[in-house]
């Protein structure tokens, strides 16, 4: 896969981001002008915010661009009460996704029964929302853990795995990548899908995920119903390739 290649599929399969402590309703409509972009160059799959801007960026948008905002987030707590009364604002506000984090440490401290149930009252709440829930990978730290924390998600009905709210100390690694995608191509359920998130800032680094996703799920799910990137920077140097520049990565608060 070329890099110009990868950086259209990153941009049609891209999240784009705004989850900074101090973001304003000028940083969100910003982002939203960055995601809606030129008409030659295409259009970001979704923009995800804080539960608080959703209509604002919902009513920014064209149809054709999904809103996403966050729950339970950024400490995935087992606080079943906060994440379902955030997940029914979310939904009212006009969002078409919500982006959950499992309560990892729980699942960490052996918790796995409550875990899972926690996820199956999500999941019920959600639909018909898309779901995407975030096993922050990176705190997981052992492949076992992160391979239990993915088959929890899928058996729970999650539309999409995600590997890190981007808060952490390691957000998304090539390693906890592999380890997820294995568990969707084992899962058997053809419709189930992978968020790279975190630390993503390169049309490089997201060329190395989308080849991780082709060799497991197949090339067929190299599209925003089975394949995201939740980033910010991550366009930036999407729209450097696309321009027959140099690749131009940044740092990026997410």
């Amino acid at each position: 896969m070329s890099l110009e290649q990868a950086a259209r599929l990153a941009l049609q399969c891209l999240d784009l981001t705004s989850l900074n402590d101090g973001d304003t309703a000028a940083d969100i409509d910003a982002l939203c002008v960055r995601a809606i972009g030129a008409p030659e160059r295409g259009h970001v799959a979704a923009v995800c915010v804080w539960p608080g801007f959703v209509a604002r960026a919902r009513a920014a948008l064209p149809a054709d661009i999904r809103v996403a905002a966050v729950a339970n987030f950024p400490d995935g707590s087992l606080d079943l009460p906060r994440v379902l009364a955030e997940v029914d604002a979310i939904a009212q506000a006009g969002a078409q996704e919500v982006d959950v984090v499992l309560p990892y440490k729980a699942l960490m401290a052996g918790q796995s029964t409550e875990v899972a149930e926690f996820l199956a009252e999500v999941r019920h709440a959600t639909r018909p929302l898309t779901l995407k829930v975030i096993i922050e990978s990176g705190e997981l730290g052992s492949p076992a853990r992160i391979a239990e924390a993915t088959r929890q998600a899928l058996m729970a009905g999650a539309d999409f795995v995600k590997t890190s709210t981007g808060k952490s100390k390691v957000s998304a690694t090539p390693e906890a990548a592999a380890t997820m995608l294995r568990e969707i191509a084992a899962s058997g359920l053809g419709n189930a899908g992978f968020k790279a998130s975190g630390g993503i800032r390169s049309v490089a680094d997201a060329r190395g995920y989308l080849q991780l996703a082709a060799d497991a799920l197949g090339v067929g799910a190299l599209t925003p119903r089975r394949m995201r990137f939740g980033a910010s920077g991550l366009l930036s140097d999407i729209e450097a390739v696309l321009a027959g520049q140099d690749s131009a990565a940044v740092s990026a608060a997410y």
